[in-house]
């Protein structure tokens, strides 16, 4: 198991110190954010904390999933490791999308 936590569904006004006196009580924590939009500087609802050993994450979970915190179920599980860009499909195609746009890329012409 991975010991960095996924925290979700946080309200607006959940702070980091909040975060850190509950998970500091099942085991001592190595780091920990609640992410922010970064043109906002708001809370998106939420956050990740690294527990020093598996045990303590686990006791995490079970302590901490389906809680109540500031009136909010919050969810706690293991992170998963973030999704890459572009790439590929999962089909063996190459990644892509994009703008497509004129008649040398099948967009038609003109409308007039």
């Amino acid at each position: 198991m991975n010991k960095k936590l996924y925290i979700g569904n946080l309200a607006s006004g959940v702070t980091e110190q909040e975060l850190k006196d509950n998970f500091s009580t099942v085991g001592n924590i190595v780091s920990l954010a609640i992410i922010k939009d970064k043109f906002t500087g708001l809370s998106k609802g939420f956050g990740f904390v690294e527990m020093e050993t598996e045990e303590a994450a686990k006791e995490a979970i079970t302590q901490f999933n389906g809680g109540e915190l500031q009136g909010k179920v919050i969810v706690v599980n293991e992170a998963r490791p973030p999704r890459t860009q572009g790439g590929s499909r999962g089909d063996g195609r190459p990644g892509g999308g994009g703008f497509r746009k004129g008649p040398e890329r099948g967009g038609g012409g003109r409308r007039y």
